[in-house]
């Protein structure tokens, strides 16, 4: 298993970034609020976890060990594979999981894009006690206040929403909706918490 990647940030798509170790460049697809953390060019460390398939190797990275192995946990749950597990954790942070299965707040889970009142059920009933206790830290925990330059928070969280399965003009409606909230105003010059909007607009949309 390859535990975590500490390089150069070669390149940063939508979905995913190019991270240069020893020459070699290694493409790990990652949730918006890890994504924010990274500029080409820059050195950075990411926890990882490969998933093997028959047609393919795929490596996923994450702003902390926590993330990484909730990831993993939420994969033991049945119909959970990485790409709604990577859903969920752009939705939530690990301790905001923690509290979601806990509390059995099926409303908060069917928030995630994937995910029904049955797949919410399902996932509260098998993960139950499996995942921990959220711990004291906010639950912003291990995401920058300005993890995103303030005048590209809109296009960081737009790339996540598409990439959750949004359309662009849906993705776009839903920001300009929650921005006023998040910044005040329509100010560039506001530092925003992508985690935190990327939130925000999934619950725009979902009410929609």
């Amino acid at each position: 298993m390859i535990a975590h990647l500490d390089g150069t940030v070669s390149a940063v798509a939508p979905d995913g970034a190019v991270i240069d170790v020893g020459g070699v460049g290694l493409l790990v697809q990652c949730t918006p609020g890890t994504l924010a953390r990274l500029r080409a060019g820059e050195r950075a460390r990411v926890a990882t976890s490969l998933v093997v398939r028959e047609d393919a190797l795929t490596l996923y990275g994450f702003a902390s060990e926590d993330e990484r192995n909730t990831f993993e946990l939420l994969q033991t749950a049945s119909g959970v594979g990485p790409r709604l597990a990577l859903a969920m954790l752009a939705v939530f942070t690990p301790d905001a999981l923690r509290r979601a299965v806990a509390t059995e707040d099926l409303a908060a889970l069917t928030t995630v894009p994937g995910i029904g009142r049955k797949g919410a059920q399902r996932i509260v009933l098998e993960l139950a006690g499996r995942l921990g206790s959220a711990g004291e830290l906010p639950v912003q925990a291990g995401y920058p206040k300005n993890g995103a330059a303030a005048a590209s928070w809109r296009e960081q969280v737009r790339a996540g929403l598409v990439s959750l399965g949004w359309q662009a003009r849906e993705a776009d409606q839903a920001i300009a909706a929650v921005e006023p909230e998040l910044t005040g105003g329509p100010s560039d010059g506001q530092a925003v918490d992508v985690s935190v909007a990327l939130r925000a607009a999934l619950r725009v949309l979902g009410k929609t």
